[in-house]
């Protein structure tokens, strides 16, 4: 049995992180990303040729990739009863040359490029030591304590306008992440040059194979990329996704290989980042019960506090380092800074 570490938890999940980085910690592994580790990234600049590693947040497209998720709307806001859009200020300014535009948008948070946050995914777990499991998040924050939503459906999805904010997941929500630098250094592994980009469950030992072939050095805090040409299949689809194509495209992680989960506990990575849906394979392949159906996420966002980051476009940048026969680079990829979502778009940028 551990001895308590935090007045959430008695038992803690292994392997875990839960109390290393000290009783409330929500950073997790990106506590790793000091100053120490920017020098890191740094230091692998050559040439200050830069990536922008982002999708644009209306991609893929429509909702038949992902039924929950929708695409952003943007809408002019409205300035004194008139539409925000091209707004000629005269009428309301008299004098004034201005024509000024402002707008919204509704936006999902994980719809296209972005960062899982830890409140993303929790386990039913007996983090109390009574026997009984109960919904708990990273380090033993509570669902429905720190972690907290309407359980009322006529309070979730899209809101009319003048309804309130519904759901505050706590400290495992992304801004706590957004409140730390995230940028260090990164290396990216090239699944779509080794093993193609057929549909593929790919565990520890191709990794290794592709670790070996390619002299990757992976050290601890850094954030490992994984390039299957997933999302470049999305942007050559231009915002009409073919899922049936999709679906069947590229690599994925096997969340069940053991091999796979026990090589991010002792590499410690500080994140993981891939240009895929979801990562891993999503379900993953059967096991008994009690089992997650996303085994490497439970193991990263619930286990080790290893924020995930989906849909990044990774296609430009594996050129240009397999072309400069290099593997590692600068990686800045801070989350938009709201507190209490479960995830967060972002615009990454590799610097090479």
């Amino acid at each position: 049995m551990d001895e308590p570490r935090s007045p959430r938890w008695r038992h803690r999940p292994e392997p875990s992180t839960w109390g290393d980085f000290g009783p409330d910690d929500a950073l997790g592994r990106i506590n790793l990303l000091t100053p120490a580790k920017v020098a890191e990234g740094l230091a692998e600049v050559h040439e200050g040729r830069a990536f922008t590693l982002g999708l644009p947040l209306t991609l893929p497209g429509g909702n038949a990739l992902n039924a929950n998720r929708l695409p952003p709307v943007v809408r002019p806001t409205l300035r004194q009863g008139r539409s925000g859009a091209n707004c000629i200020m005269e009428p309301l300014s008299p004098g004034s040359s201005d024509v000024l535009s402002d707008d919204l948008v509704v936006l999902h948070n994980q719809y296209s490029t972005q960062w899982d946050a830890f409140a993303h995914v929790g386990s039913m777990f007996d983090a109390d030591g009574d026997g009984v499991p109960k919904p708990v998040y990273y380090n033993g924050f509570r669902a429905g304590i720190e972690v907290r939503g309407t359980t009322d459906p006529a309070d979730c999805g899209i809101p009319s306008p003048g309804q309130p904010t519904t759901a505050d997941l706590g400290p495992v929500g992304i801004g706590t992440v957004a409140s730390h630098p995230v940028q260090g250094r990164a290396v990216l592994i090239d699944l779509a040059h080794h093993v193609g980009t057929d549909h593929q469950v790919v565990g520890f030992d191709q990794i290794r194979t592709v670790l070996d072939a390619d002299g990757i050095e992976v050290r601890p805090g850094d954030i490992v990329t994984f390039h299957t040409g997933f999302a470049a299949k999305v942007l050559e689809m231009a915002g009409d996704p073919d899922p049936d194509v999709l679906h069947r495209y590229g690599a994925v992680l096997d969340g069940r290989d053991p091999a796979l989960l026990d090589w991010i506990t002792e590499t410690g990575i500080a994140a993981i980042a891939a240009d895929n849906y979801a990562v891993e394979l999503y379900p993953a392949t059967p096991a008994p019960a009690p089992a997650s159906i996303l085994p490497l996420h439970e193991h990263c966002l619930f286990k080790l506090g290893v924020p995930l980051g989906e849909l990044w476009y990774l296609t430009d940048l594996a050129a240009a380092l397999r072309e400069a026969g290099r593997t590692a680079f600068l990686l800045t990829a801070p989350p938009l800074n709201l507190p209490g979502a479960s995830g967060s778009p972002l615009n990454p940028i590799a610097t090479i």
